[in-house]
């Protein structure tokens, strides 16, 4: 089995590649608990033929749904796909067997599937003649729609995102407590986008009797996502029956604990968990070693005041810094959103 693409092919199966992750990205937040996958078939002559993403668990996977596009036009051609194809029967057939029927030349995937059950998708393939080849965009894919349910797959885990806005000077709110807004409607946007495509958003009590927060994924015109994440207030203070995190827009869990090893084990049927909490929660997720990734909206104004996005975290010296390493830099409208991992 070939574990790298031919020079003269490496240009378009990158391109084909990059195409499939932007399907994935699509989809994600709607094929749990499958990963969100995406497939993109070129024909004989490299051209794209059909593309495709996972459609809701019980439906086809990504790479049928390309092939059905493609038609007759995928013989004899490629199907890149983010994630080897699966050889298991679940709700529907393996993924190798509609490869199969398709008389594909070639198999282009990125990253291999963790899952046990569902391995073997490769070297079926190969055994039938079709060459395959793996590691394409290998590194884009890892961080990409797939990270979270990678992780998932290798901890048993919900994959943990810490996401907050702050100024430049790293403040969360101004001296009298207001925060609304520190980041530009772009900004915004991207979040609601995340939010819709998550699982779980975490927040603390504080946060709910401070804030009162609703806690959906919203469309630019203000409307409600289709698909909204569950809602989960974690702490012992009570908050108000009228509170809006516990309205009928999406469904709420609370969680009566200040331990993040125990909000984790309630969510654990849960892949991709934003945490929006404020300063105490934050501190203790990241001292429990509970973060996977942050997300900082980072504004470019300047605000002073005592109000952080995170407290205490067990830091007594520079020596003892808790260190991260940036994955990506993005602007955003007038922000900037920086992405990271643990160094």
């Amino acid at each position: 089995m070939s574990t790298a693409p031919a020079a003269t092919d490496a240009a378009g199966f990158d391109a084909a590649m990059l195409l499939a992750i932007d399907q994935s990205q699509q989809v994600k937040g709607n094929t749990y608990p499958n990963p969100p996958v995406g497939a993109v078939v070129l024909d004989r002559d490299g051209q794209v033929v059909g593309v495709g993403g996972t459609r809701p668990t019980g439906e086809a996977h990504a790479e049928v749904v390309a092939l059905r596009r493609a038609g007759e036009l995928a013989a004899g051609g490629t199907v890149v796909v983010t994630l080897a194809p699966c050889n298991h029967h679940g709700r529907t057939p393996p993924c190798v067997e509609a490869v199969l029927a398709a008389g594909v030349a070639r198999v282009v995937y990125a990253v291999e599937d963790p899952n046990p059950e569902a391995a073997g998708g490769p070297a079926r393939l190969a055994a039938a003649g079709i060459e395959v080849l793996s590691g394409v965009q290998a590194a884009a894919v890892t961080v990409g729609p797939l990270r979270e349910w990678l992780h998932k797959q290798r901890t048993g885990l919900p994959h943990v995102t810490w996401k907050y806005a702050t100024s430049i000077d790293g403040r969360s709110a101004a001296a009298d407590g207001s925060s609304q807004w520190i980041t530009s409607e772009a900004a915004r946007a991207d979040l609601h986008r995340r939010r819709a495509a998550a699982d779980a958003i975490v927040v603390g009590t504080g946060t709910v009797l401070v804030d009162d927060p609703t806690l959906t994924a919203r469309l630019p015109d203000g409307t409600l996502a289709e698909r909204q994440p569950l809602r989960v207030v974690v702490g012992e203070r009570e908050i108000s029956a009228d509170a809006q995190v516990l309205n009928d827009d999406s469904r709420t869990m609370v969680i009566r604990t200040h331990d993040p090893a125990e909000v984790l084990r309630a969510l654990s049927d849960r892949t991709d968990v934003l945490l929006e909490g404020g300063p105490t929660l934050a501190g203790a997720f990241l001292r429990a070693g509970a973060i996977d990734r942050i997300l900082a909206y980072v504004a470019p104004i300047l605000l002073g005041g005592p109000i952080t996005a995170v407290d205490d975290v067990g830091v007594s010296s520079i020596a003892r810094a808790l260190r991260w390493r940036f994955d990506t830099v993005e602007p955003i409208g007038p922000d900037l959103l920086l992405s990271l991992v643990p160094h």
